[in-house]
């Protein structure tokens, strides 16, 4: 048997040229078949079988895969070796190591594939760390977090020989009903613009590519159904769908973009070059990888016909501007070649995606001489006590207390205490579909969990030593079943109080009641969860509802005759840790609703960014209004907003003035003037009176999270430049309009504290991709510091 020959030497390996030079000189000597090996990934330990992993996988996967015959003349990623099946981290990383070094042996170049995994809650592999979902890093409020979470997630995928992450959804929730709802951060674009593009800045920092997804409009589709049709309008897709990816790749450097699934107005967005070049590269000067989503080149044929075969599938998904298929060569490879050779397709465009690529692997080094795929022979733990101590911060800044009217919580050390609930006492409970233990480890019940999640009963029993804790469950998640209800019942008359445990199992493509492919048809609680509730608010026993979701459900007059609401959403592995501590009162709830929590079922689909006729009005006898609004969330002491200024001068000194291109800075001083140690989240909002196009009443446009001790106060101080103003016109430009404008600093969407007059003077401006996106916030403490000792954090950079 011979040996491999040795790959092919020349300029390209030269490291001291620059990475483009470098790329060039590779392709000119690359046939069309390696450089079209470039755009392909391979799914090695798919199930092709089914789809238990990713929806029409069996559509894709007719012909089998050949190992050889895929890797013969290079490749451009490998998909998931980590989160397809559960694999030992250490025998992981060996067999990704040695799949590395077949490719290389394989093509000419001994070019070595980008491998690829999920991360949306931390790494997606078997006994890797699980935090809380999207949803609970908008409810912190605190970019600065979810960037340090993201460069822990970074950590752990980068010793395995991980390159590229599938993270994060910039998708703005739209709909609630939508199962995808968990993986979203928020129903505002300023908010999961900032959280996002902090992911995105805390993964790249470690050398993981950050992946946005999901591009876009995919999060409005008709009815909150999962892949369903888009049908909103210019201003909507431009005001509120795009920003969020515009600051990720602008402020963010983004290096990676997934096209959705959806089609805009009946235009596919795989095969949207107004979207994927014209747009994302032409306007916003995105120089990275357009990656699909799994099979959404496929789906050009089989679901959105518009090609009449894969070959023309292909061919307008690499027209468009998608660079690589995934998760395997379906559309592309073989077909690609065949439609140049036949004259059909330009060479060219093959040449413009497959320079992307090798740009990215000449970035991370993998086309240098002595880049190696051996790991180093350290130890592999992916769940490290540094990272679990990261996830239960995060879980514990996102837990919201929705109501407490009759001061119950925190508890007093109750002698009995009821728990019940079908997610009282179940792991399940704590993790949202993009876990690994509900994505891949549910279909291999062999395998334990591979990390501890804690449940709400055992973190119940050590924080509250002292108490005699019943546990009932009542009924499952979503079973019609009612005849475990008396015994629950039963269990909170005998309690001083009774915490009733709700919400979901999060899970993929219809077997669970959130997640991918989880919707649902309106938002009442799962199951007879409802009917439950209801009968434990009828004893007259305190009843504490704790709702942990991947969505908000309508809470009505159950809630009202409940003692106290707290909602948290998916929070991973420390979870049950985070919201035992809040309802005992060891931590003080500082989380916000990154979304609003309606009043009724059919109260949906609304969220608060809304014009005048989208609110309460007499037009109508329907009453949108939420329960709770977008921004609520109480605490367990009490703040004053004190001392309101415009540039340094009072309130009521009167209207401030700044030019079309000018800026303003309003704030107060935020003061506990409670007992307990506390977070206030400060939000700025905006109102524009008169506007050329029906705008929202108010917009978030700034927002800082202060913790504060009993006594202790902080100057919160927030600079708005006009350019947050803009917003898109009749003639679909962007414009910033002189005129009066509110700048309105308030608890919540609704919770107004004090509001800025500010006169835009000058004329109108059009603005475009170089214009501001987010402003700056400044925190200052007062009394106890130092002159000059003023503190500016990350969240000046993307939180105001």
């Amino acid at each position: 048997m011979t040996s491999p020959p040795e790959p092919l030497e020349g300029a390209w390996r030269d490291t001291s040229l620059p990475a483009g030079v470098r790329v060039d000189r590779l392709l000119a000597a690359m046939t069309l078949e390696e450089k079209v090996a470039q755009l392909n990934g391979v799914w090695v330990r798919a199930d092709a079988s089914g789809a238990p992993v990713a929806p029409h996988q069996h559509d894709a996967s007719r012909e089998p895969l050949v190992w050889e015959r895929v890797v013969q003349d290079g490749l451009g990623q490998l998909t998931r070796p980590f989160g397809t099946v559960p694999v030992d981290p250490a025998a992981g990383r060996a067999s990704l190591a040695r799949s590395q070094r077949e490719i290389m042996r394989a093509n000419r170049f001994g070019i070595p594939a980008i491998a690829h995994e999920e991360c949306l809650t931390g790494l997606a592999a078997w006994r890797a760390t699980v935090h809380p979902v999207p949803l609970a890093w908008g409810a912190t409020f605190d970019p600065d977090l979810v960037e340090r979470m993201a460069r822990a997630i970074g950590e752990t995928m980068r010793p395995l020989g991980v390159h590229q992450g599938l993270a994060p959804v910039l998708d703005v929730t739209r709909d609630p009903r939508w199962g995808r709802t968990e993986e979203t951060i928020g129903e505002d674009p300023h908010l999961v613009a900032t959280i996002g593009t902090a992911y995105v800045r805390g993964l790249q920092s470690t050398g993981i590519i950050a992946t946005l997804k999901h591009f876009a409009g995919y999060s409005a589709s008709r009815s909150g159904r999962n892949l369903a049709p888009v049908s909103i309008g210019p201003r909507e897709f431009a005001d509120v769908m795009l920003p969020p990816f515009e600051t990720a790749v602008r402020e963010g450097g983004a290096r990676s973009v997934m096209h959705a699934y959806n089609d805009n107005d009946r235009v596919p967005a795989a095969a949207d070059p107004r979207l994927l070049t014209d747009l994302l590269r032409d306007r916003w000067g995105f120089e990275g990888t357009v990656v699909a989503d799994y099979f959404g080149i496929t789906f050009l044929h089989t679901l959105h016909r518009v090609a009449e075969d894969p070959e023309r599938a292909g061919a307008l998904a690499l027209t468009a501007g998608v660079d690589v298929e995934l998760p395997d060569p379906h559309c592309y490879r073989d077909r690609l070649v065949g439609l140049v050779r036949s004259g059909e397709l330009d060479e060219g465009l093959v040449d413009r995606a497959a320079r992307r690529v090798l740009l990215h692997k000449c970035e991370l080094g993998m086309l240098d001489p002595d880049w190696s795929p051996d790991p180093d022979d350290s130890p592999v733990d992916l769940d490290p006590a540094a990272h679990r101590d990261l996830a239960r911060t995060l879980a514990e800044r996102s837990v919201v207390l929705l109501d407490n009217p009759r001061g119950v919580l925190p508890l007093a050390a109750p002698r009995t205490l009821a728990l019940v609930g079908p997610l009282a006492d179940t792991p399940d409970a704590m993790l949202g579909c993009y876990t690994f233990p509900s994505h891949v480890g549910r279909r291999h019940p062999e395998v334990p969990l591979g990390v501890s999640v804690p449940t709400v009963y055992e973190a119940l029993h050590g924080e509250l030593p002292g108490t005699r804790i019943v546990h009932v469950p009542g009924c499952t998640v979503d079973g019609p079943e009612t005849d475990g209800i008396d015994a629950a019942v039963a269990a909170a008359r005998g309690a001083d109080v009774c915490v009733v445990v709700l919400g979901d199992r999060s899970d993929l493509f219809g077997r669970g009641t959130s997640g991918e492919g989880c919707d649902a048809e309106d938002l009442r609680l799962p199951g007879v969860q409802q009917d439950l509730w209801e009968a434990l608010t009828a004893t007259g026993v305190p009843v504490v509802a704790l709702l942990i979701t991947g969505r908000p459900y309508a809470l009505g007059a159950v809630a009202d005759a409940s003692a106290a609401v707290v909602q948290a959403f998916l929070p991973g592995e420390e979870g049950a840790s985070a919201i035992a501590g809040v309802l005992s009162g060891r931590i003080g709830p500082g989380g916000r609703l990154p979304v609003s929590v309606p009043r009724s079922p059919g109260g949906q689909p609304t969220t608060y960014l809304g014009a005048d006729l989208a609110h309460r009005g007499e037009v109508s006898s329907v009453d949108p209004s939420p329960r709770h609004p977008f921004g609520h969330g109480l605490s367990y002491t009490s703040f004053s907003w004190e001392d309101p200024r415009v540039d340094g001068r009072p309130l009521d000194a009167g209207p401030a003035r700044t030019s079309t291109d000018g800026e303003v800075t309003v704030g107060c001083t935020v003061r506990n003037t409670g007992h307990l140690a506390g977070t206030e989240v400060v939000q700025v909002y905006l109102h524009d009176p008169v506007a050329r196009v029906a705008l929202p009443r108010r917009r978030l446009v700034g927002y800082a999270r202060v913790d504060l001790e009993p006594g202790e106060a902080r100057a919160v101080d927030f600079t708005f430049h006009a350019d947050l103003s803009s917003y898109t016109g009749p003639d679909g430009l962007r414009v910033v309009d002189p005129g009066r404008l509110d700048l309105i600093l308030a608890a919540s969407a609704t919770d107004t504290r004090h509001t800025f007059t500010v006169m835009l003077e000058g004329s109108a401006r059009t603005v475009d991709h170089t214009r501001r996106l987010t402003g700056t916030v400044r925190l200052d403490p007062v009394g106890e510091a130092a002159p000059g000792d003023r503190e500016i954090t990350n969240r000046s950079r993307i939180g105001g």
